[in-house]
């Protein structure tokens, strides 16, 4: 299979998100919750201690867009309310009485997800969390962009690249 057939990296990390995606979805409707799955990191980091969307969006790796306009859909659905805080410059967001009860129902199934998440390293015969991890370290160091011009520039000079 040469690389016109391969699917790409982004294609790839779609794909797995839209799985894993799916498949929290599924359960959080055999729970009987009306709930997204956007809410999780928000909702994770929000009992982890985070106070603003800076701290959110530090605690996920999220953008700061997206971290925002889950907070609004979780604002609109009574879980989260906004307050500000003491320089006056940020809002601060903390769990309604609604959210803590919805978080202390979810505690359990993120320890069970983590879980799962373990059997499928395993089953797979490597850390792919880890890898995750190393990747986007390493793409924090160099960007996609950069390694795309180094690579192009290496062809242009004569170099020879593997893309199998």
């Amino acid at each position: 299979m040469n690389s016109k057939e391969k699917p790409g990296l982004g294609e790839l990390l779609r794909y797995v998100g839209e799985l894993v995606e799916q498949g929290a979805e599924e359960h959080y409707q055999t729970m009987s919750l009306n709930y997204r799955a956007r809410y999780t990191p928000v909702l994770r980091a929000l009992h982890a201690g985070a106070q603003t969307v800076t701290d959110i969006t530090a605690r996920t790796h999220l953008t700061q867009g997206a971290i925002s306009q889950t907070v609004t859909l979780l604002e609109s659905d009574g879980l989260i309310t906004r307050h500000v805080v003491n320089d006056g410059r940020k809002s601060g967001i903390q769990l309604t009485s609604s959210g803590r009860d919805l978080v202390a129902k979810l505690e359990v199934h993120w320890a069970t997800t983590f879980a799962a998440i373990a059997r499928l390293e395993e089953e797979i015969g490597y850390p792919l969390r880890q890898a995750l991890e190393d990747a986007a370290h390493a793409l924090e160091g160099q960007g996609f962009s950069a390694r795309i011009t180094a690579v192009k520039s290496e062809l242009t000079t004569g170099g020879q690249v593997n893309v199998e």
